[in-house]
């Protein structure tokens, strides 16, 4: 083994979504990574399907989202429509349009609408975004084995899987991004502890240039099949015919290894003599975990490596997306010599809230899958099977459009009571799974506006923190400005002429992180500006609870 000469600020494990995202979130902040990847190329199943407009605002952060929309298989012309039907050529049961928010029509509530796009296409342009950065390297067929964290920086040791060879490369931070079954987890000794296992299901790839003509519903993203055969779900991967096909819950006897993949898709379509070519085949099973730590010394986690739900709702990449956005500007702060030495910590605090709430809401839309909707009589011609459809529509109906609107867990998140965060006093607004109401309320996304200009407000954001002024003289931030120069804070002054800001805000002045949370607000700066700034980028040390505080917690536990 030999050591490298080379050093990097960041070495990320895994070059799927988010070990990307993260390069690109460093990269563009002029921080050196090395993304190594196992495997010869990004990726080559579509595995996640679901850009939501959360991830999709970043991408347009990032200045991709546009080629990413460029890039897909699927016609922008197809609706963002989510069917329910008995069978490809049965009684249609259920709609649902505009589902995850995939309309392009302008909403106030979000700049960029959600996109249905196969991972390895987003993962394309996620590489080649990544790989335009001068800053940023990314090394296929490399395999992490071990990691050495002195408390100074992480020796980390690579082999090229071409030919065997060993190295050693030094960097100031590690992040494994590497999976569901990580190895940078499994070296800093964290454990998943929850749910594992408990669901049993078999999706497939497969070509059918006929399924479209021989279906007898509108286009739509999506199609669940609920029947008693193959209760199961399926969706075009382009529109030459690629689609993937998904059967859930299956029994617990049943071996994988023993299933005809072709004649589960006809079974579950009704589409009994449909040609078929399998393209590929994935059993897997759903889990609810999250890792007992995400970080060890100057070793972090993020996405799968962190958390494991079931994929219903479209949530896993890309919360692991947000989780590369939340500890990349972090870790940039620190590595540019701005981020406090308590910044780093507030990722855990911050990311795994999220999660929890987030993997709850997967697992409820997994609770009401097609099998648990099937009826007897459901496929009966005359008024019995009628009544029967009419039943499971209204179920479905009141059931499954939490899984297809999602504002309230996609933009609803919130930082609320994380250490760089400053509360205002101000009541929270309604945490639900579905509505989502925006609120600069501190910990909060900033609430987003469609401009005058038709710019979005977000645009004008900068890439460190913004100080937003709703209404007021410019020059009532000055001694702001002054702190922030003085603390090397990175910082955009930023006042717009448009009314509809200060009740959008609820306060004249809200101070915006990098990642477009709202960190404080008020209708007067604070006289001491050096203590907000240091409280926001994690330099200031708060102080521990008194012992009868502690005593009085120790009590009520």
């Amino acid at each position: 083994m030999t050591a490298d000469d080379t050093a990097f600020d960041v070495i990320i494990v895994g070059a799927g979504p988010v070990g990307l995202s993260a390069a690109i979130e460093l990269g563009r902040r002029d921080i050196r990574c090395l993304v190594i990847e196992r495997n010869d190329r990004v990726g080559y199943s579509p595995r996640a399907k679901t850009t939501n407009v959360r991830t999709r605002e970043h991408l347009r952060r990032w200045g991709i989202a546009d080629a990413l929309r460029k890039a897909s298989p699927i016609s922008p012309d197809r609706p963002a429509t989510v069917l329910f039907a008995t069978r490809m050529n049965g009684h249609l049961l259920a709609r649902f349009d505009n589902a995850m928010n995939g309309s392009r029509v302008r909403n106030n509530l979000y700049s960029e609408e959600a996109q249905w796009v196969p991972q390895y296409i987003l993962e394309d342009v996620l590489r080649q975004c990544a790989q335009a950065l001068p800053c940023v390297t990314i090394q296929f067929n490399a395999e992490f084995t071990s990691v050495d964290d002195d408390g100074d920086k992480v020796t980390v040791a690579i082999r090229d899987l071409t030919g065997g060879a060993e190295r050693t490369v030094t960097a100031h931070y590690l992040i494994g991004t590497d999976g569901a079954r990580s190895t940078v987890r499994d070296a800093i000794g964290a454990t998943m502890t929850g749910q594992g296992a408990y669901s049993q299901n078999y999706s497939v790839i497969f070509r059918a240039p006929d399924l479209e003509r021989r279906q007898v519903h509108e286009q739509a993203l999506m199609y669940w099949m609920v029947n008693h055969d193959v209760p199961s779900l399926l969706g075009p991967m382009d529109e030459s015919g690629l689609w993937f096909f998904m059967a859930t819950k299956l029994a617990g006897d049943v071996d994988p290894a023993t299933i005809d993949p072709a004649e589960l898709i006809r079974r579950g379509t009704g589409l009994t003599d449909l040609a078929i070519e399998i393209v590929g085949t994935d059993p897997w099973v759903a889990h609810r975990l999250v890792a007992d730590r995400y970080a060890k010394g100057r070793v972090f986690l993020a996405g799968d490596a962190c958390h494991l739900h079931p994929p219903f709702g479209g949530f896993g990449m890309n919360m692991g997306i947000g989780d590369a956005v939340d500890l990349g500007w972090k870790m940039a702060a620190r590595l540019t010599g701005w981020g406090g030495v308590n910044l780093l910590e507030s990722y855990e605090q911050e990311r795994r809230k999220v999660h929890i709430r987030t993997i709850a809401e997967a697992v409820a839309n997994f609770e009401s899958t097609s099998n648990q909707l099937v009826q007897p009589a459901l496929e009966d011609p005359g008024p019995i099977g009628e009544a029967t459809r009419r039943e499971v529509a209204e179920i479905i109906l009141a059931t499954k459009v939490r899984e297809f609107r999602t504002l309230g867990i996609v933009l609803g998140m919130r930082y609320e009571g994380s250490p760089i965060v400053v509360a205002d006093g101000s009541a929270p607004p309604k945490d639900h799974f579905m509505l989502y109401l925006p609120s600069a309320h501190p910990g909060c996304l900033a609430p987003h506006l469609w401009l005058h200009d038709g710019s979005s407000l977000y645009d004008h954001f900068g890439d460190g923190f913004t100080l937003l002024m709703t209404e007021g003289k410019a020059s009532d931030a000055d001694a702001f400005q002054a702190a922030a120069k003085a603390q090397a804070l990175p910082l955009t002054f930023l006042t717009l002429p448009d009314t509809r800001l200060r009740g959008r805000y609820g306060a004249r002045f809200a101070l915006i992180r990098p990642d477009q949370h709202v960190a404080w607000r008020g209708d007067l700066l604070p006289d001491d500006a050096a203590t907000l700034i240091a409280t926001v980028i994690g330099a200031r040390t708060l102080p521990a609870p008194a012992p009868a505080e502690k005593s009085r917690a120790a009590e009520t536990a």
